[in-house]
């Protein structure tokens, strides 16, 4: 499926794709490049997505201890978190990673530093007076999910994967959602309350921040001295605005939505798509696992690649979809309890829209990184934020949450319809004989080389 040199892996766990082997005397494993391109997508699957396997305990005990009031604010609490996260990585983190190499690592890691520390800075110190002042319930969900969000996005774990090191970040994933596991075991009976659940999972994504931090510090030294901060600004902007308006109608949906729903009905909302979106964050994987191959790959198969991956990802999210709409009514109760019936036919709804979040997540995670479209990450956001209004606005009328859950299933299907309009534009262009251009598609056009670990390629 990859048209690329064989993988070559030490038994440090670092991958050095197609580079020459300097150190004859060193062990090394040959991977043919099908099997590494799905092993790094398992890594990553079971690594950064790796949560999930944690949810199927966590979710039934955070279920019947807090009921679906005490869920729906855990809810507004965890798509806070959502959009904390992005807030302080910009979303532009796989930008980095393909544009990293040996020469500027350390100048990106101090301009990234410097500019998520200012944010993590701003939303502390807005947690802080929240509670001062005894802020609304719903507003301190909002505050301390910000937090916890910001906190998770502010290791250095970006350079692991613009190294394609994603076996050594399941490691430091595993600890942080086992610490996760047993603290919330350990308080959430004794201190029921949508807080100390948040607490847990601030806590937990600690690990990961102390630990990636260590190893790149080691391996990279100090980061550079900011310089350049307000050029990550500016390429970070637009794709920042993008992804926070994908969030406004996709996982960071129930804060928005809170103002018009009460916490009851965000409960039984959240019990179908905390499931959903656990295999849309699966399906998500494939596009950080290949983003690497595609990102060095050679020219001439860059869009051959790319089209495979998308049409495997796609195939495999309409299967799932299937899946989860026979098996809802019997997993609903299961996991959640009877309280939570309510929330079956949601998530038959629901489920179908996985085959347009998997079409998203491959263009915006993958392929349009390596061509660096910020343009096109925006305009499809835009689309999706105009649907997302015009589904709050019905929200607000009628008070139904199913203003929400048809709301969202159409700005998935009218976002991937961009997406796809737009990789196909990007081909054209490409194929575009030199000396004609279109104004429209941002350069450069051609796939951005990931250097090696140990150096230029």
């Amino acid at each position: 499926m990859w048209d690329d040199a064989t993988d070559r892996i030490d038994l440090t766990g670092r991958t050095e794709p197609g580079t020459p082997d300097r150190e004859p005397s060193r062990r090394r494993l040959r991977v043919p490049p099908r099997l590494a391109a799905v092993r790094d997508i398992a890594f990553v699957s079971f690594g950064k997505y790796g949560q999930y396997l944690v949810t199927i305990v966590t979710l039934p005990l955070t279920a019947r201890i807090l009921g679906t009031e005490g869920l729906g604010l855990l809810a507004i609490g965890m798509s806070a978190y959502f959009i904390g996260a992005l807030l302080v990585d910009m979303g532009i983190t796989t930008f980095l990673a393909a544009m990293m190499n040996a020469d500027n690592v350390n100048r990106l890691r101090g301009n990234y530093l410097a500019l998520r520390a200012g944010v993590l800075t701003t939303m502390g110190v807005a947690l802080a007076l929240g509670m001062l002042i005894d802020a609304h319930v719903h507003l301190h969900m909002v505050l301390l999910g910000l937090f916890a969000g910001g906190v998770s996005s502010f290791g250095d774990d970006w350079v692991l994967v613009a190294e394609a090191r994603f076996g050594i970040g399941v490691v430091y994933q595993s600890i942080g959602r086992v610490l996760y596991l047993v603290l919330l075991v350990g308080l959430l009976p004794h201190f029921p309350s949508a807080s100390v659940a948040m607490v847990c999972l601030l806590l937990s994504t600690l690990v990961n921040v102390v630990l990636t931090w260590r190893l790149t510090l080691t391996e990279h030294g100090l980061p550079s001295r900011p310089n350049g901060v307000l050029a990550m600004v500016r390429m970070g902007a637009p794709v920042l605005t993008s992804r926070l308006l994908i969030t406004s109608y996709g996982q960071g949906a129930a804060s928005f939505y809170s103002v018009a729903l009460s916490a009851a009905s965000l409960g039984l909302f959240s019990a179908s798509d905390r499931l959903v979106r656990a295999f849309q964050s699966l399906l998500d994987a494939i596009g950080y696992g290949l983003l690497p191959r595609l990102a060095r790959g050679r020219e001439d198969h860059f869009w051959g690649n790319a089209f495979r991956g998308l049409g495997a990802t796609v195939a495999i999210a309409a299967g799932v979809s299937v899946v989860l709409w026979i098996a809802a009514p019997w997993v609903i109760p299961l996991i959640f309890g009877a309280e939570f019936t309510g929330a079956v036919e949601i998530m038959r709804v629901q489920a179908f829209i996985l085959p347009f979040t998997a079409l998203t997540s491959f263009v915006t995670t993958a392929v349009l990184p390596v061509q660096q479209d910020t343009r096109g990450t925006l305009i499809g956001a835009v689309v999706g934020a105009i649907f997302a209004g015009g589904a709050l606005l019905a929200a607000v009328a009628t008070g139904s949450v199913w203003a929400l859950v048809f709301g969202t299933f159409t700005c998935e299907i009218a976002v991937a319809t961009w997406y796809l309009l737009r990789v196909r534009m990007l081909r054209r262009r490409s194929e575009t004989p030199l000396g004609v251009h279109d104004d429209a598609i941002t350069e450069p056009l051609v796939p951005v080389r990931l250097a090696s670990p140990g150096g230029d390629r």
